[in-house]
Order: structure tokens, then sequence, then C-alpha cells
């Protein structure tokens, strides 16, 4: 459609033009305008659609050597068409009679073919092509960058799509992952509860099932209130806080509800961070310990979580591709406004986290 009206506005253009300025009649103004608006949209799409695409495709060297060759053949062509077209209104009879352009159809047409393309000629009429295709060379490169623009965005909102989708394969990878061997570890804990009468049994239903609920249901979202959040962490840790003996130093330390009051988060954002504690961590005979510590401050959530290490376990062994799962997410739901800092240090091993919140 766009080209369609680009050649119709430069065909009567070019009409008005032998009409004022030559004072043509309308029949000489009407062929010598087709014969010029076809030689042009030939010129033009063999350039556009036949020499670019093959310059574009090789290489530097290769696609200056097509673009010197290729000036010299479309300026062959625009000759060849105009020649052709000459000799076709003589056959017919047509002829300019007056004026500036006087017997130009019968010059063109007398011509030899050889003379038609002759050095001096193509050299005179490369001007001409020049100065008549400008302005439509001009139109056709801003119209190719528009649209490579907005091919452009379009394969940048299909990167965004896809990757908001590995997102959600993560976090639903990450529920898989902690529904089995979580779940297969606390109900043996809550076996040995039951079978001793515990009076935490209770509690410890209590915690599984909020747990569970969290991960298959109310996690499902991009995401979730922080208070919410908050309360999947205390559950969890606590649960696998019964997994070891009094004497391990495993200490929590959470902010209170107030202040997650209108603030979201990620769901499942830092899970990676305390399961791995939990993995890794608490082996050492002398010095087992565990820290967790969480605080909200200027709608900032800080996070920290500390744990020993085994000193016969080799460094690269801690997370592997689950921290690298967490830092994907963390840089694609918060690239500029989350800082962390990780530390693998030789008896313990540190993941320091800071994130910006939103309402």
């Amino acid at each position: 459609m766009l080209h369609s009206l680009m050649w119709i506005g430069f065909a009567l253009l070019l009409f008005l033009s032998y009409r004022i300025a030559y004072h043509l009649t309308h029949f000489n103004s009407s062929i010598l305008t087709l014969r010029m608006t076809v030689v042009n949209m030939v010129v033009f799409y063999s350039f556009f659609y036949v020499a670019v695409p093959g310059i574009l495709k090789g290489s530097v060297g290769k696609a200056i050597l097509m673009i010197i060759l290729a000036f010299p053949v479309l300026i062959s062509i625009w000759l060849l068409i105009t020649y052709l077209f000459s000799i076709a209104y003589h056959t017919l009879g047509f002829e300019i009679l007056t004026g500036e352009l006087k017997g130009a159809i019968k010059g063109s047409a007398s011509q030899t073919f050889f003379q038609a393309l002759a050095l001096n000629r193509m050299v005179s009429q490369a001007i001409i092509i020049i100065s008549i295709l400008a302005p439509f060379f001009f139109v056709k490169i801003l119209f190719e960058i528009s649209r490579l623009y907005s091919r452009t965005l379009n394969i940048q909102k299909q990167k965004a799509a896809l990757e908001i989708q590995n997102i959600n394969i993560e976090k639903d990878f990450l529920k898989a992952q902690l529904n089995p061997h979580f779940l297969f570890n606390t109900l043996n804990n809550l076996y040995s509860l039951t079978l001793r009468k515990d009076s935490l049994a209770p509690e410890v239903i209590l915690h599984l099932s909020d747990t569970m609920s969290y991960t298959l249901y109310e996690s499902n979202t991009e995401k979730v209130p922080l208070f919410k959040e908050l309360e999947f962490i205390k559950n969890y840790t606590e649960l696998e806080k019964m997994r070891y003996s009094g004497n391990k130093n495993i200490q929590f330390d959470f902010p209170p509800e107030s202040t997650c009051s209108g603030l979201y988060i990620a769901p499942l954002l830092t899970f990676t961070f305390i399961e791995n504690a939990f993995k890794y961590g608490l082996k050492s005979k002398k010095d087992a310990f565990l820290s967790l510590r969480i605080k909200i401050e200027d709608r900032c959530f800080y996070f920290e979580i500390e744990n020993d290490t085994d000193k016969t376990r080799e460094k690269a062994d801690f997370g592997g591709i689950g921290l690298e799962n967490s830092k994907k997410r963390l840089q694609l739901l918060y690239p500029s406004r989350h800082e962390l800092q990780i530390q693998n240090r030789e008896s313990c091993f540190k993941v320091s986290l800071k994130l910006a919140l939103e309402n």
C-alpha cells in the first residue's frame, strides 16, 4: 500500500512536470510519465530486492564489489528499458510534435542498441538517475530502518516472554525439588514424634500443611505478599531444624509482620540459599552452625544466611546449578534492584542479598 502511494505520487508529479515545464499534451505527458515510472520502478526494486540482499549476505569485500558492479548494471537496465519504450512508442506512431522535446521519441528509437548503451550516455544518465531516485532511496532506507527497529522490538518482546517462561519453569522446578525429599524427611520426623506421643506433632503437621499449601497454590503468581513468603520461610526452617539435635547452633532472626505491610516479592526467591545451607551446613563436628537473618528497612529486603562448611568438600560443590538459577532469576526479576554477595570461605559459606521491593 505504501509503495503504491509512493509511485502514484511520483507519477503525478512527473506528469505535472511534463505538462507545466515542457508544455506537452495530456497524451504525451502520460506516455512519458508511464515510461519514466516503469524505468524507475525496475531500477528501484532491482536494487533493493535483488542487489541489496546479495550485498548483505557476503563479506565486506564482496559487498563493496557487488555495489561497484550493481551501479553500471542498473544504469544499463535504465537505458535499455528507455530504449525499448522509445522503439515501442515509435512503432505505434507516438511522437512529440512541439516544444523542447520535439522528435525525442523518434530520435531515441533511431539509435542502434550500442549507441543507446554508449559510455557517454551511461555517465550522463547516471546523474539523472541519482537525482530522480535519491528521494525514493532515502524514503526506502527510512522505511527499512523503521521496520528493522520494529522487528528488533518484537524480538526483544519474544525474548522477554521466553525469559519469563524460563523463570516460571525454574520456579516450578524448585517446587518439585522441594516436595519429594523435604516431605520424606518431615514425615519421618513426624512419625518419630507420634511414636513418642510428643506434643510437638500437631505443630509439625501445621507447619507442613502451610508449607505445602504455599508451594502448591499460593506461589503460582509473579509476586506474593512479603509476609506470606516469610511465613513459608519460617515454616520451612522450623521443619528443617527438627532434623538436628539441640546442640546444633541454629539461629533465626525474622522481622515483625508489621514491617512487611503492603510489600511484595517474587516467590521462593531465597529458597535455594536456605536449602543449600541446611544441605551443606551443620556438618562440622565442633563448630557446626547455621544463621539466618532477615530484616526490612526503607522498603528493602535484607537477607543473610551463613553456615559452616565441611573442609573436605570441594568448594565447587556448594550450590551448583541451583545458585546459578537463583542468580538468573534475580537478574531477570530485579535487574537493577538487587545486590547479591556469595562468599565461599574456608570454614563458612555466606549469602547476602538486598532487594528493593515494590508495593
